[in-house]
């Protein structure tokens, strides 16, 4: 039996340990902290479980949610299904796709879209028809912003739905961020067919969402997860490798881009992407937790918020968890992408000043006022999506060793789709 050791217990990991083990190969999955997960995981705050970050995930992530259900995770209990959204606290713009067959739901949410002006739905229409034609690709990358240029889009459209939508996906602003990517998300949310650009809300912390169940799937098939074991030296030796000490066949590297760069830096061959991942700079998300009385609830699940942070009003989304998992009523999530800035704030000041931004959003002056609060920042939740970034492939030069994670070559982001898709292809080349 080929003998493989993944180094990494994030979603990539995860993901290329079940693969493994479902082409029979016996499986070490390692993973250094004591929660699996990696950057998508669950934390304990003042006896509360919460997450690190807040997630939407796509009805067009098409191998999570396959390899969810190979796991057994119960996808109605596990998921909130939404029609694809883009809306503000009531008298804002708001945008709903009504469950019509593709491309028919974009044209009525857009003829029924509140808050924008005619100029503003033609250049949205204008630019998904444009993209649409041109197959959603670029034949050189280009950031974001001269795109949206270069398609004559509207400040206002730019600021209410291709900005948001581009820090949601690309955690990078839109001065600098790929517009090649941010295409490619667009093909698989505006410009999919209805099902596919359903917006997917967990309902349960993102460990139990999958990591927790491949785990024990893992352990039924006798593979072994060790949680707390840091790897520490890759060394090749002879055909075989050598992880602390212990031999294995072959190896996914399913690590974070800086610690695969450290265990891949004392290999010669192995320069070329650690140059690579030395390239990479990187951008913060910030989550903070407000709760209040089991009572309060918003008029709908999540809303985009618009962000000003001169005037304090640092939060771009807002999740009402009490309508995902009741156990959690009354806990408000607000979002704060490439969130540099907001997180160098004091914790507190942050907070108080995203309640104070949600009482005005909502016109509802409780909401200033938390009974508690948590500022929860990933300092490097992403690489930074710059356009023309390279990024490494699974491949590596070194034979038996491939490597994983939402940072290697494709078409997505740092998303939870891209690290399971990442993680299954290291898997195959394996195999």
């Amino acid at each position: 039996m080929l003998k493989v050791a993944v180094v990494g217990g994030g979603w990539a990991g995860c993901a290329a340990a079940v693969e493994l083990a479902r082409r029979g190969a016996g499986v070490t999955l390692f993973e250094a902290a004591r929660t699996l997960g990696g950057r998508a995981r669950r934390i304990e705050a003042a006896g509360r479980t919460l997450d690190n970050g807040q997630h939407i995930m796509l009805g067009a992530y098409a191998a999570s949610l396959k390899l969810m259900r190979t796991v057994g995770i119960d996808f109605g209990r596990a998921m909130l299904s939404v029609p694809l959204q883009m809306c503000y606290p009531p008298g804002g713009m708001r945008f709903v796709a009504p469950r019509l067959p593709a491309p028919l739901h974009l044209a009525v949410a857009l003829l029924r879209a509140s808050g924008l002006a005619r100029e503003d739905k033609l250049a949205m229409a204008r630019f998904s028809t444009t993209a649409r034609w041109m197959g959603w690709r670029l034949d050189n990358d280009c950031t974001v912003a001269e795109l949206l240029e270069r398609f004559d889009q509207t400040p206002r459209l730019i600021n209410l739905m291709w900005r948001p939508l581009c820090l949601a996906a690309l955690n990078t602003p839109i001065d600098t961020a790929s517009a090649q990517v941010f295409l490619a998300v667009l093909r698989d949310s505006l410009g999919a067919r209805r099902k596919a650009s359903d917006m997917l809300l967990p309902r349960h912390d993102l460990s139990a969402l999958f990591p927790d169940a491949a785990a024990q799937w893992l352990q039924q098939r006798g593979a072994a997860v060790r949680l707390g074991a840091k790897i520490t030296e890759l060394a090749p030796h002879d055909g075989i490798w050598r992880l602390d000490g212990e031999v294995f066949d072959k190896v996914v590297l399913a690590a974070s881009p800086v610690a695969s760069a450290a265990l891949l830096a004392p290999l010669a061959e192995a320069a070329p992407i650690v140059a690579q991942l030395a390239a990479f700079t990187y951008e913060p998300i910030t989550t903070c937790y407000l709760q209040y009385e089991p009572g309060v609830v918003l008029p709908g699940p999540f809303f985009a918020l618009e962000d000003a942070p001169a005037a304090g009003h640092w939060g771009q989304f807002v999740f009402d968890r009490g309508q995902l998992d009741p156990a959690q009523a009354g806990l408000l999530a607000v979002v704060v992408s490439a969130s540099g800035a907001a997180a160098a704030l004091p914790q507190q000041a942050l907070a108080q000043a995203l309640a104070a931004q949600l009482a005005q959003a909502f016109g509802r002056p409780a909401l200033a006022g938390p009974g508690w609060t948590r500022v929860v920042t990933e300092k490097r939740a992403t690489y930074a999506c710059t356009a023309g970034l390279a990024r490494p492939a699974n491949a590596t030069p070194l034979a038996g060793l491939a490597l994983a994670g939402d940072f290697t070559a494709g078409e997505y982001p740092a998303t939870l789709e891209m690290a399971v898709r990442s993680g299954q292809a290291a898997a195959r080349l394996l195999c």
